[in-house]
């Protein structure tokens, strides 16, 4: 937003420098993106009498004039403006400067006859679209003075970034409330005289209203007698300045109170409209409209309109119609001031690419309250510029009446949070300051109803925002948080944004790459995973057909960015994801369940393309050890894996378990499935239950012991065991034996030996033993005699030998 200094000033006596004013609206959250000097272009002009003008000898249409531009010596100025003549007070740019658009000024001569300089209309030096002829300048100025300095054209403008939230700042009005807050200064808002006429005309056009969340109120006046013409200079320059273009005195004036006080209004011509009524209602689906541009627009259903009693005129809060615009005949003028649902007005803008001054407010939210009196103001302005007569009585319909709410304030809290010590006192004098009503401010809980500029006060930590903004930022000092932790309490108040944390950075350290997925996918892609339909969730306005349900399973986003990634050559993948799944639950109070899921995908080459003699895939032992590896990093107990039966998607699947809780399964991706992504190879793949892993890891408890002294001892064993037995069992068995020497057992080696047809199939499975004792190096009959412990209690529980 552009902001007017000189316009400032005539809401609050700010008297500091520009550079004070930068900084204070910058730290307030009003960041000043750049100063801008809008006149600076115009600066060599001069003030310019014509002292005497006459025709052209051998032109027609120039004039010859001599001006005074307080010199020694009259400027000779060749000048082909219809209504240059003797007397005249005008702009000049002599030989040797340039103009706005950087064209330099030379002595030259036209037909004949030397020019050394140039007579400027507005449009040339950049101050409105006239260019019909010269610039006509008041009488009394002085010749060869500045013309900036002559017009009061020495302005600053602010170029200010204003946030979504901050609506209220969308004008001069607003942001010197800002100034007043930051330089404890009075704000003033300058006052005007509404002069009513004639009979009440309130009942002359009926307001009418079909959805009021769409439209809260409508007010309008009725103005006659209006002559359009241009706009005094001083409006015109100040609209200009702010980068907006002057058109006439109607135009102007609405949109000089939208600048000044954020409220867009909008003048229809009234003997234009049909049927003496004013409709707001949505459009017809394929509906034709010229707009002000003169561009034909193909409207929705969706779109709110004005309407007349017979056709659209307007498209609500973004742009007027060419059927019912203000021209130079327009005597009877109809007023609009009103408060459009914000989504609307943005989605219409939107969609036909059309922003707008207006619709950039009405897209942020406007002062309903104040609606009425910005009418008035502009109407006031009206008459006085226009001679027109403003009727008595406002024709409307407020279907949706502002209701302030009421919302709740601690002091407590606010210190609290904030970590200053800020007393009651200045948190009470703040948000009045703001335009707040406090009651119960002898209490430690009060109840504060914002103003109803202030759309983005909806609960208590935005007001500890504004005590925050007040205080300033600056002056609150960084202080290391104290904490102080145990080791038995390190777990107590794990939340599930620090428990994923740890995940993430445990894959991101086991070198895996993290996928960030949309929460959405295709029902299409929940059924090719054969998933359960009444517990999916369906979007409503999905952002496309592929997108229109909510994940119940990590799954297919993941399938999706490896059919990605293959597309891309990218033949070894090695990926993580960590979010939430969402089912539909109506014993839930939101009629949704959500759990987080953490689930983890190995596919293809091992190693990358530049290690062309270490060629190996991705396999089930590599899924496996990665999951191993995550539960011993988190410290929640041994896992257990067991074949798990009739799994939809994983073949084969085998369930991972903690003590007696299931906490996630692994497997192969279904090659059906993964067909479908165009995946070749073995897709290996971990669902795992991230809810019940941090139940688990909170419930752990850390044991801590000195490093070993001694040396270990190791046996490797090696089990001819039936194919179809699980390793599981032989695990847990070995485990059953508590043998208080043995340290670790591992899995290092399987092999299947080729068999007849008739014999049992069997695999032999190697295992490493190792022993330690912590206070002792152990010897040969010490481990053989654990040895033989392990041997016996494996082939009297199980159908093995050794």
């Amino acid at each position: 937003m552009l902001l007017s200094i000189n316009w400032l000033k005539e809401f609050v006596p700010f008297t500091g420098t520009i550079q004070e004013l930068d900084d204070a609206l910058t730290m307030l959250g009003l960041e000043v993106e750049e100063v801008i000097h809008p006149f600076e272009g115009i600066k060599p002009m001069v003030i310019g009498h014509v002292v005497e003008c006459e025709k052209h000898p051998e032109a027609e249409k120039l004039s010859v004039c001599k001006v005074d531009v307080g010199e020694a010596e009259l400027l000779n100025i060749v000048c082909g403006a219809p209504n240059v003549r003797k007397g005249l007070k005008v702009a000049v740019v002599k030989v040797g400067s340039e103009m706005p658009d950087g064209t330099k000024i030379k002595k030259t001569k036209l037909r004949g006859i030397p020019s050394m300089g140039m007579i400027c209309s507005e449009r040339e030096l950049g101050l409105s679209d006239a260019h019909d002829g010269i610039m006509e300048l008041p009488e009394e100025l002085v010749p060869g003075a500045s013309l900036v300095e002559s017009l009061n054209l020495d302005e600053v403008v602010l170029d200010i970034s204003i946030t979504p939230n901050r609506a209220d700042s969308l004008s001069v009005l607003g942001v010197a409330r800002e100034v007043a807050l930051a330089f404890d200064l009075p704000l003033t808002v300058p006052e005007y005289t509404l002069v009513e006429s004639g009979d009440d005309c309130s009942d002359e056009v009926a307001i009418e209203i079909t959805d009021a969340d769409k439209c809260y109120c409508y007010y309008g006046r009725i103005l006659e007698g209006a002559a359009i013409g241009q706009s005094p200079a001083w409006m015109r320059y100040r609209l200009v300045a702010v980068g907006l273009r002057p058109i006439s005195n109607i135009v102007d004036v609405t949109n000089y109170i939208m600048m000044g006080f954020g409220q867009p209004l909008h003048a229809f011509d009234l003997d234009r409209l049909d049927g003496a009524k004013v409709i707001i209602d949505t459009a017809a689906e394929g509906e034709k409209f010229i707009t002000l541009d003169e561009q034909e627009r193909t409207l929705k259903a969706t779109d709110l309109m004005i309407k007349d009693g017979s056709k659209s005129v307007a498209l609500a809060g973004v742009m007027g119609g060419a059927n019912s615009e203000i021209h130079d005949g327009s005597t009877r003028i109809f007023l609009e001031s009103a408060v459009f649902q914000p989504a609307s007005v943005r989605r219409t803008a939107r969609r036909l690419g059309l922003s707008s001054d207006a619709s950039f407010r009405f897209e942020r939210g406007v002062d309903q309250l104040h609606c009425p009196e910005a009418m008035d103001r502009a109407a006031a302005m009206l008459a006085e510029l226009t001679g027109a007569t403003v009727r008595k009585g406002i024709c409307k319909a407020e279907p949706k009446p502002w209701v302030a709410p009421e919302l709740q304030f601690r002091p407590q809290r606010c210190r609290d949070l904030l970590g200053v010590d800020v007393d009651d006192s200045f948190c009470k004098a703040t948000l009045e300051k703001l335009g707040c009503t406090i009651s119960g401010a002898d209490t430690a809980d009060w109840t504060v109803v914002p103003p109803s500029n202030r759309l983005d006060y909806e609960r208590e930590v935005d007001f500890i925002e504004e005590v925050a903004r007040v205080y300033g930022m600056d002056r609150i000092e960084p202080v290391l948080p104290q904490v102080k932790r145990t080791l038995e309490a390190r777990n107590d108040d794990c939340n599930e944004y620090e428990f994923w944390s740890l995940i993430k950075r445990w894959g991101c350290g086991l070198g895996l790459n993290e996928a960030i997925n949309y929460s959405f996918v295709g029902h299409a892609d929940l059924d090719l995973f054969n998933l359960p339909t009444d517990n999916r969730i369906t979007i409503m306005n999905p952002l496309s057909s592929e997108q229109d349900a909510m994940r119940t399973e990590l799954a297919p986003g993941l399938l999706q960015n490896l059919r990605y990634n293959l597309g891309h050559g990218n033949t070894g993948l090695r990926l993580f994801e960590l979010a939430h799944i969402f089912e539909a639950d109506e014993s839930s109070d939101t009629t949704v369940r959500e759990s987080g899921r953490l689930n983890i995908l190995f596919y293809g080459d091992r190693f990358d393309s530049a290690y062309p003699r270490m060629t190996s895939e991705a396999e089930y032992a590599d899924i496996k050890g990665c999951v191993e590896h995550l539960l011993a990093h988190l410290h929640v107990g041994e896992p257990s894996f067991t074949l798990a039966e009739d799994h939809v998607w994983l073949s084969p699947a085998v369930d991972v378990v903690v003590g007696n809780q299931k906490v996630g399964t692994i497997g192969r991706i279904n090659p059906v499935i993964a067909d479908a992504y165009n995946a070749k190879k073995d897709v290996w793949f971990a669902d795992l239950d991230t809810d019940e892993l941090s139940r688990l890891y909170v419930a752990s408890c850390v044991k801590f012991s000195s490093l070993p002294v001694h040396q270990s001892a190791w046996n490797d064993l090696t089990v001819i065991a039936p194919i179809t037995l699980n390793v599981q069992a032989i695990f847990d068995q070995v485990a059953a034996t508590k043998l208080p020497l043995l340290e670790k057992m591992e899995l290092i080696d399987v092999f299947v030996p080729e068999v007849s047809e008739d014999a049992e199939e069997t695999r032999n499975l190697t295992f490493r033993l190792t022993f330690r004792h912590g206070s002792k190096t152990l010897k040969d009959k010490d481990v053989d005699k654990e040895r033989k412990k392990v041997v016996k209690s494996l082939e009297s529980a199980l159908p093995v030998r050794i």
